[in-house]
């Protein structure tokens, strides 16, 4: 899979992008990531990115010819799945939408600033527009870097159990049981019997009534 992603501030994925799991998955060649700094393609000799919003108003929006030069450069290159615009008006990301990205082989992930882009450029650049949440950032960059985590440890080979990813909360809209590990008592707090009991059947009934449990009492509404 290749992620391709659009920001004006490169040096925000340093830390997030090259450590643990998502370093590993780049390493075993499973995963690229590539930043694209906006400001290198601006005609502007000046490297601008912005500009006064038509109506007046507060805030600037990002200019138009920066962007598109850096959409058209990549699309040359090759046909992208998903051309995603992170914005807080975007659909709420969740993990229905992480695993149908990661059978994707190429997105682009545009970090919106300011006031946001160009209408003109939603209605014809993107297919598609994301929110990690109802509240507003500096920018795009931290939005891009947590879908981008929660995309490529869905791909296969990337985290050494595969199976693990299918038991983590949102898979099958639950939220995951209690987990426990040794010592089995610890300051006189115990382990519930049944995880060491070595009943398989019992175990996993066990846990899917806790999921539903923890469900029902902390998100009520995945289970609506």
């Amino acid at each position: 899979m290749r992620i391709d992603i659009i920001t004006l501030f490169p040096e925000m994925f340093e830390g997030p992008l090259n450590y643990s799991i998502i370093k590993r998955a780049q390493a075993k060649g499973l995963a690229e990531i590539h930043l694209h700094n906006l400001r290198d393609f601006s005609d502007n000799k000046h490297r601008k990115v912005d500009d006064y919003a038509f109506g007046g108003g507060a805030g600037m929006v990002m200019m138009m010819q920066p962007i598109v030069s850096c959409l058209e450069a990549l699309k040359k290159e090759r046909v992208y799945d998903e051309i995603i615009f992170l914005t807080p008006d975007g659909e709420l990301f969740d993990q229905p939408i992480a695993n149908k990205l990661s059978m994707a082989s190429n997105i682009i992930l545009m970090c919106g600033h300011y006031k946001g882009i160009d209408e003109r450029l939603r209605e014809h650049y993107f297919t598609r527009e994301i929110s990690i949440g109802n509240y507003v950032l500096t920018g795009g960059e931290l939005a891009a870097a947590v879908i981008s985590d929660a995309v490529i440890r869905l791909l296969p080979g990337v985290l050494s159990d595969e199976t693990s990813a299918l038991s983590d909360s949102f898979q099958d809209n639950l939220l995951s049981p209690p987990v426990y590990t040794r010592p089995a008592e610890f300051n006189g707090w115990t382990v519930p019997d049944v995880l060491i009991s070595g009943n398989e059947k019992e175990i996993r009934k066990w846990q899917h009534e806790k999921a539903l449990e923890r469900t029902r009492t902390r998100r009520p509404g995945l289970i609506d």
